[in-house]
């Protein structure tokens, strides 16, 4: 009977956990170059690897914060994107692939892929943002908090970046800002 008991509160705390849990609409790179033809907005790509814990935590404790995962669902286009994974992707007029990769490793280190390599991902995570138009605006990198995240998504949403052309002005901003999310 204890055993009955204890197995029904475990699964209504998962039930409710599950329920609280937000779900970021995540695209290809392709999908969101596609939908910001007909509705711009800026694209906010994780570029993350099978093998890393940081990026576990980004996805566990950032991306299903609810405030965080809303805020990016009405504002952004996401895409989540392995930076050492196999798919070919075309962007920018180019096509990418990853030639070296190798199935053993496929939750190990692996050989980074061409796309990451063309915006210069040196880190993992890092996160990528992009324009309008699809050009870089800025590749944001390591574990970030909600309320840390929420700086960029907000700063670049409102093009606020345009204007902090040196480290004071950033600066200035960053003390300025009132981070609203929680976690």
């Amino acid at each position: 009977m204890m055993k009955k008991i204890q197995l029904i509160l475990v699964l209504a705390v998962l039930t409710t956990l599950n329920i609280s849990a937000q779900e970021i609409n995540w695209l290809t790179l392709e999908q969101a170059v596609e939908l910001q033809k007909k509705t711009p907005k800026k694209i906010m790509m994780d570029v993350y690897t099978n093998w890393c814990g940081p990026c576990k935590m980004l996805d566990r404790n950032t991306f299903q914060n609810q405030q965080v995962a809303n805020y990016v669902n009405e504002h952004y286009y996401a895409v989540k994107f392995n930076a050492e994974g196999n798919d070919q992707i075309t962007f920018d007029g180019k096509t990418f692939s990853n030639p070296n990769y190798n199935p053993a490793n496929a939750n190990r280190r692996n050989s980074p892929h061409e796309l990451s390599r063309y915006f210069q991902i040196q880190a993992y995570p890092t996160i990528v943002f992009l324009d309008e138009e699809g050009k870089l605006i800025f590749p944001l990198k390591g574990y970030k908090t909600p309320p840390q995240l929420e700086l960029y998504l907000k700063m670049f949403k409102a093009d606020d970046h345009k204007q902090l052309d040196t480290q004071e002005k950033f600066n200035a901003y960053y003390e300025a800002f009132k981070p609203q999310f929680q976690g």
